[in-house]
């Protein structure tokens, strides 16, 4: 950063940022005097933040006399998030896949317990796969749902398990199945669908997460069975994997 930069950044500010910053970090509150240390700030300079951040509402004043964040900076930050055009943020990389795989290309969200595909590039291929924009899948049967469950898997899985139905003869219908593709989907970093939503088609996702880790969205490639050689669904997986993160990466540069 230049002088110049440096002489523009507001010094009061950038300390209150940082304390706020710093109990965010913390699970439990934490004393003026301890604080100060941490910071490396003085205990009078400390204490005037902390009463000027308490009166805006991001910080509170425990019984005990420490202080904590409060939810606010929270609550500004999922405005950001609610406001983010995912769409916009995802079209790159989307185009990305496109142009890799000739295949088609769709962007996921979680509703419930299904995925709904908000955006989609359609294959070049003579043989393709068709969903339509505003088409939903189950979570549990898909690439992208797959991706995004493995993200929430401890909180859904019982719900999950308590709707499992075939669509076709691939399609996992039992607890313990899907236990273990969830925990192969964690470890591979991206989702497979295998043909258990439609017969002889396939589909490969990974979820696009949020700098703090939740992950709002996944991007997905579908393929039919019969365009896939050897190697090509590892090919494809490594393929969304990246531009998953790559996405994902400029939500955190936002």
């Amino acid at each position: 950063m230049s002088k110049k930069a440096e002489r523009r950044v507001d010094s009061t500010l950038s300390k209150g940022l940082a304390i706020l910053e710093t109990l965010a970090g913390m699970k439990s509150g934490i004393g003026v005097s301890d604080l100060s240390r941490e910071m490396c700030l003085t205990k009078s300079n400390t204490f005037r933040l902390l009463q000027t951040l308490t009166a805006l509402g991001y910080v509170r004043r425990e019984p005990d006399k420490s202080y904590a964040a409060t939810l606010k900076a929270w609550q500004i930050g999922r405005a950001v998030v609610e406001n983010l055009n995912l769409r916009t943020a995802a079209s790159r990389m989307m185009l990305f896949l496109s142009e890799e795989t000739k295949e088609a290309i769709y962007l996921a969200v979680r509703d419930g317990l299904n995925v709904v595909y908000i955006d989609k590039i359609e294959s070049t291929k003579p043989i393709r796969t068709w969903n339509p924009i505003g088409g939903a899948a189950p979570i549990y049967c898909v690439g992208t749902g797959k991706a995004l469950l493995a993200e929430d898997y401890r909180l859904l899985r019982d719900q999950v398990i308590a709707t499992l139905e075939p669509f076709t003869d691939r399609t996992i219908t039992d607890a313990a199945s899907l236990d273990k593709d969830m925990a192969a989907t964690r470890l591979r970093g991206y989702g497979i669908d295998s043909g258990e939503f439609r017969p002889n088609v396939l589909s490969f996702g990974a979820a696009i997460h949020l700098p703090n880790g939740e992950a709002i969205g996944a991007l997905g490639v579908s393929v039919p069975d019969i365009n896939l050689g050897k190697g090509d669904s590892e090919r494809i997986g490594a393929l969304v994997q990246h531009a998953a993160r790559s996405v994902s990466e400029n939500l955190g540069r936002l």
